[in-house]
């Protein structure tokens, strides 16, 4: 899983087997002998091993299909899919961007899927994946944003730690309290960027875009609001830029050095703590008029222009639900699966820190997804990084930073 700071949010299209959609089978219905394309960038880095280990698995169950797989670093895959698709050449099966969704099913790119068996994902994982009433991709992994927070120095200020009914306001309230800056020591961080904003929108009670996804909703009361919490931290509860904020990881070193007591951060940083602090646990992210919370996913979708849909299909369902892809994911400590079977889970819950993993999940209750509008995303995400910035600078009130951000963003939208 990338970092939401780096790369857009990552999420895919799949699809389960026609026939049965379970993850087992002997093949083809015709029983015919196919061999079935699976581009990927999930498995580069270290997992190529990991997903080998469920291509066997699904082989032997599945003795007339042989997947053949090409994995490419994520740097490069976007730009490579893009060139297959022109060209007509994709796999049967391959990775994409949540971001790229709505653009691929307009395309036919995609192809829709039957007979999905919803009780074995997530509900809010599956459901990222459906457009206009029908299932388009199949989740394999995810990861979300919770709050860590460093329990030695909750303690050394007698306070309670954070729960899941805590709000902005309980959060503020402990962030000012546990700032010590005589001694280095931070009360709260959260990165002041659109990755952010957008979720704090959601849980200020408000909207980023409209209903009709054709002009902003974020210029608003409640997107006030989520801009000055935001921006407001920087200087007072949470380092500033010349203070090293922006800096790329230094949020996590603080964390490690018992210099921030809350850290608002994603799960793929925590196997980086280990012992350090000593003694941290994490929480579902607090909310203002309701919860929100980010959550992030990969996925793979199955080519319209497959000539082996059927086969595809079932590898697809394979690669997002079984327990063999679910054990290989949670023994590696890679990412996680969208797997509704608690039973599978288990050894994830019981791996020690942090010890309320729970929250993990808990989170996924309450998510919302990022804004998409397709080419301009990295532009819109700009503007708002920027605009942000502009309010956490006092250089800008939040209600005029967003009326100009509002004003770039609704150009966008019309091109």
């Amino acid at each position: 899983m990338k970092k939401p700071l780096a790369v857009l949010c990552i999420a895919a299209t799949a699809a389960l087997a026609l026939a049965g959609c379970n993850a087992g089978g002997q093949g083809t219905a015709s029983g015919d002998k196919v061999t079935i394309k699976y581009t990927n960038f999930i498995s580069n880095g270290g997992n190529e091993k990991n997903l080998d280990t469920i291509v066997q698995a699904f082989e032997k169950e599945n003795p007339n299909i042989t997947v053949q797989v090409t994995t490419l670093p994520y740097k490069e895959y976007a730009t490579t899919l893009q060139t297959d698709l022109a060209a007509g050449t994709q796999a049967d099966t391959f990775d994409i961007e949540y971001a790229n969704l709505k653009s691929y099913v307009a395309n036919g790119t995609v192809a829709p899927l039957d007979g999905v068996d919803a009780s074995k994902y997530r509900p809010s994982l599956l459901q990222s994946y459906e457009s206009d009433g029908k299932q388009y991709a199949l989740p394999t992994s995810f990861s979300d944003v919770v709050l860590y927070y460093n329990k030695a120095l909750f303690d050394a200020a007698h306070l309670p730690y954070p729960n899941s009914s805590w709000t902005w306001a309980d959060e503020a309230a402990a962030a000012q309290k546990l700032a010590n800056p005589a001694g280095g020591v931070f009360g709260d961080f959260q990165n002041i960027t659109f990755y952010e904003f957008y979720k704090a929108v959601a849980q200020a009670g408000g909207k980023f875009l409209n209903d009709d996804g054709k002009s902003v909703a974020f210029n608003s009361p409640e997107g006030v609001k989520a801009a000055q919490w935001l921006a407001e931290k920087s200087g007072t509860t949470m380092p500033t830029p010349a203070q090293g904020a922006g800096t790329p990881d230094f949020d996590t070193k603080l964390f490690k050095d018992g210099k921030l007591a809350m850290l608002h951060s994603g799960i793929w940083v925590a196997s980086s703590f280990a012992d350090a602090p000593k003694d941290w646990d994490i929480a579902v992210e607090p909310g203002d008029a309701k919860k929100a919370s980010a959550m992030f996913s990969n996925a793979v979708a199955v080519s319209a222009a497959s000539k082996n849909k059927e086969a595809a299909q079932k590898w697809a369902g394979y690669l997002s639900s079984s327990q063999v892809m679910a054990q290989t994911r949670i023994s590696a400590g890679w990412e996680l699966p969208p797997t509704s079977d608690e039973s599978a889970l288990k050894p994830y819950l019981n791996q020690g820190k942090p010890a309320n993993r729970q929250a993990v999940f808990d989170a996924l209750n309450s998510v919302v997804l990022p804004p998409s509008i397709g080419e301009n995303q990295q532009k819109m995400t700009d503007i708002i990084t920027n605009a942000l910035g502009e309010v956490a600078a006092k250089r800008s009130s939040a209600a005029d930073a967003l009326r100009s951000a509002a004003d770039q963003v609704n150009a966008l939208l019309k091109q």
